[in-house]
């Protein structure tokens, strides 16, 4: 007769040596991963700001984990043919996508997406954010912010402001600015750099990168009147916030790095952990400063409530003002 504390017994072991595997499996990869480059892919061309980031980081974290980072731009379709790239990938920690505000924004602009940044892709750390500078043409008679806002009150649906495309950072600031400072101005899209308008007067105004702008600012060829986010900015200490003049304005052009959802957790905790070390080293605190912004760092759960937060509040813009695809 067979004896029955046999298979109980064994039926332990197996379904101890069951739960072990996966643990020990977790441990490996924690240990070997990675064990061949890996690829951040970025949604815009070489030079656009998502694109210099992911360059910044990318020397340093090859340093740290031992294994080359490399750039993948993938432009197209307002960000969305690399967030679908980043999305599909296998979810093994070699394909990583450079987050940028633009993907919250796409989340309500586009409609059928292949793709949902919540639902598809994991957040790894918050990397880098950097306030928009509002300028305008010198030929715009304000030299403040207030005095902006009188002229522009004044003279509703006669001043243009430009922008890199429907749904970009600028167009969305400026939407938002129309909302809280109660103007009326005009958008103005443009595929590639607006500055040769904005120089000669077509334009009137420009929420810009830093980078791009600074060193117009300085040269006296546009006026800077204030910048998007809570604080001054180390580069143009004398330009002050839009929320010392219109209150509770505050925006960000901000980026980030995510992963294919299923990516295991190890491998996610330690892609957290070195690109954080990136962020904290003197060098790239220089670096960002010269882009006129600051690092971000922290948990990917602080990066997974950032995107929320701007998924809520960009969808609100998006759809007070209305604005569509092009």
């Amino acid at each position: 007769m067979e004896n029955p504390i046999f298979p109980r017994r064994r039926f332990l072991q197996l379904a101890t040596g069951a739960v072990a595997l996966p643990a020990g499996a977790r441990l490996a990869v924690a240990d070997t991963y990675p064990s061949r480059p890996v690829r951040i892919v970025v949604g815009f061309p070489g030079g656009a700001a998502t694109d210099i980031v992911a360059r910044l980081i990318s020397d340093p974290l090859s340093q740290r984990l031992g294994q080359q980072v490399i750039v993948d731009n993938r432009p197209g379709a307002g960000s969305n043919i690399g967030a679908d790239v980043a999305a599909h990938a296998t979810p093994d920690g070699y394909t990583l996508l450079a987050m940028t505000v633009t993907n919250t924004v796409n989340a309500t602009l586009y409609q059928g997406l292949n793709f949902d940044i919540v639902r598809d892709l994991a957040p790894v750390v918050g990397t880098f954010r950097s306030p928009l500078v509002m300028v305008v043409t010198p030929s715009v008679p304000a030299k403040t912010l207030a005095e902006f806002i009188a002229y522009a009150k004044a003279n509703p649906g006669k001043i243009n402001y430009a922008s890199l495309g429907p749904g970009s950072a600028p167009h969305i600031n400026g939407e938002l600015f129309k909302m809280t400072a109660g103007v009326d101005l005009v958008h103005v899209p443009y595929r590639g750099n607006p500055m040769a308008d904005l120089l000669s007067g077509q334009v009137q105004m420009f929420f810009s990168p830093v980078p791009l702008v600074i060193g117009y600012i300085k040269a006296g060829t546009v006026r800077a009147l204030a910048v998007s986010g809570a604080k001054r900015v180390e580069a143009l200490p004398e330009v002050p916030t839009v929320a010392e003049v219109v209150p509770g304005y505050e925006t960000y052009i901000w980026h980030g790095i995510a992963a294919p959802k299923g990516t295991p957790a190890d491998v996610i905790e330690k892609l957290n952990s070195e690109i954080n070390a990136v962020l904290t080293t003197p060098k790239m605190k220089e670096q960002f400063a010269a882009q006129g912004g600051a690092p971000i760092g922290g948990s990917s759960a602080d990066f997974a409530k950032l995107i929320a937060a701007e998924i809520d509040k960009w969808g609100k813009v998006v759809r007070t003002a209305n604005i569509k695809p092009e």
